[in-house]
């Protein structure tokens, strides 16, 4: 039998536990995430030539290393990260630990899409700006963030579909959630059943997220 629904209902509590700690996962990474990539977007973005804080040298500094990161697969990031998390959260396994490496993976995606959303700004409001004497500080918080917020939340989306999968593939090797239940059942014990209900869980989820982040984008834009 390829689905066993009474195999399912007994699966529930662990289905759960699993479904759980990717939430976490995701909570915790998102969080560090915004935190940090939120200003580093900015930053990468009104360092950039033609803009008000520019300098050459750091914008690219900072490109390399973000670029750098971003150039690395997850699942060889997660490994190579070991023995920070190790430092960080005393363990290498589970969740949390699991969150360091997710956290390190998504603030350069999120920081690229947050300074992809501003270069879609048109030009002549910053410099309208900048022309009535608003000081860097107020351009950011005033016309920058305020005429970019679809684009961010859309770029929130993207992040937190990006975690979703990543979660999944921390799973390999311990990370806990889903994709840990997909690998200890679904694989190694050949259950059809766990993996086709895995499947569908982490579809549902990205779908929920993908319509949520589509209508509160549409939502905030006023253009």
């Amino acid at each position: 039998m390829l689905f066993d629904f009474e195999h399912f209902i007994s699966m529930l509590p662990d289905i759960w536990k699993a479904f759980g700690e990717t939430l976490l996962m995701i909570g915790i990474s998102l969080s560090i995430s915004l935190i940090i990539g939120l200003p580093l977007g900015i930053i990468l973005f009104v360092t950039s030539k033609g803009l008000f804080l520019r300098n050459r040298f750091f914008n690219g500094v900072l490109g390399f290393i973000v670029n750098l990161v971003r150039s690395v697969p997850y699942i060889i990031l997660l490994v190579a990260l070991f023995p920070l998390t190790k430092i960080l959260v005393g363990d290498t396994i589970g969740p949390v630990a699991a969150s360091v490496s997710l956290s390190v993976a998504a603030i350069p995606f999120f920081a690229r899409l947050v300074e992809t959303s501003m270069r879609e700004i048109d030009k002549g409001v910053i410099e309208a700006s900048i022309a009535v004497g608003a000081t860097p500080w107020m351009i950011i918080r005033d016309v920058l963030l305020p005429e970019a917020k679809s684009g961010i939340i859309q770029g929130v989306t993207m992040t937190i579909i990006s975690l979703v999968a990543y979660s999944a593939m921390a799973g390999i090797v311990g990370g806990g959630g889903i994709g840990d239940l997909a690998i200890r059942f679904g694989y190694y014990r050949y259950d059809n059943t766990i993996m086709i209900a895995t499947v569908v869980i982490l579809i549902v989820i990205v779908q929920i997220i993908q319509l949520s982040g589509d209508a509160i984008s549409k939502a905030i834009d006023k253009r």
